[in-house]
């Protein structure tokens, strides 16, 4: 469905003029301030925790541990690997051992600086390859995390019957989201005896789920709101601050907001994942490519998070958006004592776009090739198959990007002391191989507004505003008659993480075919021309 009409972004004044309340901003009356300690070791073994100096601070109301969880300590969007706080151990630098709740935020940073804390240290697995052959392990199941394998046709053929075989080594590193707002989170008691927690996040449904755990309560004891949110980039998928503002608001049973500074979101949040990659390319003397095979090795820190995701997204994306005879890639993702990797947009495609790109540079040079030429005559195209032997049916455009974009390519030689260069790639919307709903509720209000019910988190990305667009469309409305109620456990369903680009794609399809079913109902009624 076309969206014609071009509105203003549904958040646009709230933001510009303050009036967007952010998750940091939220302020009661008798609320209390939580500060996490965490490591500053990367990698020992916890032989003591000392409080004493730290609760007789005057200000200090709790000091929680892993002793205070009433629940489950274990969370983890794929591997519940990872503690909400530490036990015996801690793994990188950063890990939260404590939350110190005080009267003021000056007061709980204080008491976090008085938490004494006695290590004794581990030998430190610094990068993958240490963890390969290290017999120190980071967990007790040892230190590879997962393995995974894209195969297709017969690699070794493939390379004995090429005319050149190009081989190279890439290495990209850690990036952080560096979102402008860092993780905030506020919570309470409500009068019904709920523990509601209003965070910047990603996927509000994901985190009940893990709170619920935590403090081994119902779901429905537990509420998510999401705040307005000053940018998530995938940061905000797993867990940040909302199991401390929880737990502290559990234990003291008063408002409890936990934010961090830069320096503490530096520290704890998750980076991109760094990957080291080595290319085999195989190419016949037309151009053709015959063969591609590839190794991955990856470091996803300390934890899980999504370095499975990564490890199978780098390798399904490895060959680019090329059509290749002959395919082996094996993508291995480590633990180390490094800070946590997780989602960053992309999963892993960055990653291997610029090695796989860099390739066919190196191979178009070293045949004498032109380099839009050679992605043209390997480029993916309807009928094709992928590296995982996926047909490509319908709505395959990269022959016409090409071809759109070859005119320029031809003029560079022209422009003095101007730069050029092509870079392609692909990426799969959404989850992975996997299921990937979404839901979307739409009511008629007594008022005669168009009420949506979605979700979906807002992080920036304009989602919002495309729901109201699709609306508008569908109803033949205005935006000023659309009442959106966003993303809150309690009162909408489940639409999935923000996160790989989906949610346009996915939560706007839920949009538009509950829009549809409205409209019919209104035709049905004559309360709506057709």
């Amino acid at each position: 469905m076309p969206i014609r009409s071009q509105i203003l972004r549904v958040d646009a004044l709230e933001k510009v003029t303050g009036k967007a309340i952010y998750a940091g901003d939220f302020y009661r009356d008798g609320m209390l301030f939580g500060v996490i300690v965490r490591s500053t070791r990367p990698h020992a073994r916890i032989k003591k925790i000392d409080l004493r100096e730290a609760l007789e601070l005057e200000g200090v109301i709790k000091i929680l541990t892993h002793k205070d969880i009433p629940g489950e300590n274990m969370y983890g969007i794929i591997k519940k690997d990872q503690p909400f706080l530490a036990v015996d151990k801690v793994r990188y630098v950063g890990e939260p051992i404590a939350v110190v709740v005080g009267v003021n935020e000056a007061i709980a940073r204080k008491g976090a600086k008085l938490v004494k804390v006695e290590y004794e240290d581990i030998e430190v697995i610094s990068d993958p390859f240490i963890a390969m052959s290290s017999p120190v392990w980071v967990h007790e199941n040892g230190n590879l995390l997962c393995w995974k394998r894209v195969i297709k046709g017969d690699i070794e053929r493939g390379l004995a019957e090429s005319d050149l075989v190009v081989e190279r080594e890439y290495k990209t590193t850690w990036l952080d989201h560096a979102f402008l707002e860092t993780e905030a989170g506020f919570g309470y008691i409500d009068e019904n005896g709920k523990i509601v927690i209003i965070s910047s996040t990603q996927n509000v449904h994901y985190k009940r789920k893990e709170i619920a755990r935590l403090l081994s309560l119902p779901e429905d004891k537990i509420r998510i709101i999401q705040a307005t949110t000053g940018g998530g980039f995938g940061g905000k998928l797993d867990m940040t601050v909302e199991g401390y503002v929880a737990l502290s608001v559990y234990h003291t049973k008063k408002p409890v907001l936990i934010r961090l500074n830069r320096e503490e979101s530096f520290l704890s949040n998750t980076k991109r994942h760094p990957l080291y990659i080595r290319y085999t390319t195989g190419i016949k003397k037309d151009g053709s490519l015959s063969a591609v095979k590839v190794h991955i090795i990856g470091d996803t820190g300390a934890y899980a998070s999504y370095g499975e995701t990564v490890a199978l997204r780098s390798a399904i994306h490895a060959t680019g958006p090329y059509e290749v005879p002959n395919v082996y890639v094996e993508s291995k993702m480590y633990y180390t004592n490094n800070p946590i990797c997780g989602a960053m947009r992309g999963f892993g495609v960055p990653q291997v776009a610029f090695a796989h790109e860099s390739q066919m540079d190196i191979v178009a040079k070293e045949m004498d090739l032109d380099p839009w030429a050679i992605r043209f005559k390997n480029a993916l195209k309807e009928g094709a198959l992928t590296s995982t032997s996926q047909r490509l049916e319908k709505g395959v455009g990269f022959i016409d990007t090409l071809k759109a974009i070859e005119p320029l390519w031809k003029e560079r030689r022209y422009k003095k002391n101007n730069g050029f260069g092509l870079g392609c790639m692909f990426y799969g919307i959404g989850n992975t191989g996997i299921p990937n709903p979404s839901r979307a509720q739409i009511r008629l209000t007594e008022e005669g507004k168009i009420c949506l019910h979605i979700g979906a988190c807002e992080i920036g990305q304009g989602s919002d505003t495309v729901f109201v667009q699709i609306i508008c469309e569908v109803l033949e409305i205005e935006p000023k008659d659309i009442v959106l109620i966003r993303a809150d456990t309690d009162l909408t369903e489940d639409a999935g993480s923000t996160s790989a680009s989906r949610q346009t794609y996915i939560s706007g399809r839920a949009v538009y075919e509950a829009a549809i079913k409205l409209k019919e109902f209104l035709v049905k009624r004559r309360l709506l021309q057709e």
